[in-house]
Parts: structure tokens; C-alpha cells; sequence
């Protein structure tokens, strides 16, 4: 990835994590990573945490944001969540994972998808 993609990454987590403190959420960590897998963010919505997967797409040739959340890079973020919650002994935390989806770096084209997919 690019410098440029990357700065446009970071933007688009910025953006996001604004976003959802905004809607009540506490962003607890920002890019937590592990062997095999990362979480852009890990948030707190009362008792729940909730793993956010942000996706930016300045175009939709490729199917556009929501298309990038394939079954792959799912399994990628639900690894991920298992070692955030062994690490963090929060076994007995309920747990969601949602999407943040932007079509470019603009919160009026933001998509928020709670529930997105599951563990199971």
C-alpha cells in the first residue's frame, strides 16, 4: 500500500471513529493488530464491544466499499477479536461487528452497518 493510501486510511478511521463517538460509541483502541489479523477499531456501546471494520472506496468499479468485506478478510477480523478479547480478558463482554463504509473521504457518504456479520 501506498503512503498515500495509507494517509487515506488513516483518514478514513479518523473519520469514522468521529463518527461513532458521535453516536454514543467510546473508541476504546484504534488498530489493534495480531498474527494473522486487525481490528480498525474496537469500540464500547454500553455493554457491548464492537469491532469496526472501516472501508474506504473512492470508486465502484470493484464493487464499492461494501463489496471489500469479503468472507476472507471477515475471518481475518473475527481472529482478530478472539485474541483482542484473550488478551484483554473480556470473554464475558457481548460482542458485535460492524462496518463503517465511506464511497470517499466525505461523512455524508458514510455507511454505518451494525451487525454486519457474525462469529458463528
Amino acid at each position: 500500500m501506498g503512503d498515500n493510501d495509507n494517509t487515506s486510511g488513516k483518514q478514513a478511521e479518523a473519520l469514522a471513529a468521529r463518527f461513532l463517538a458521535r453516536q454514543g460509541l467510546q473508541v476504546v483502541t484504534q488498530n489493534f493488530r495480531c498474527r494473522g489479523g486487525e481490528i480498525d477499531l474496537v469500540c464500547r456501546e454500553r455493554k457491548t464491544l464492537v469491532f469496526v471494520e472501516v472501508r474506504l472506496r473512492r470508486n465502484a468499479n470493484y464493487g464499492g466499499a461494501a463489496a471489500s468485506v469479503t468472507a476472507a478478510k471477515q475471518a481475518r477480523i473475527i481472529l482478530a477479536a478472539r485474541h483482542y478479547l484473550n488478551a484483554n480478558a473480556a470473554t464475558e463482554s457481548d460482542c458485535r461487528f460492524d462496518c463503517v463504509l465511506l464511497d470517499g473521504l466525505d461523512e455524508r457518504r458514510l455507511e454505518w452497518v451494525r451487525d454486519a456479520f457474525s462469529a458463528d
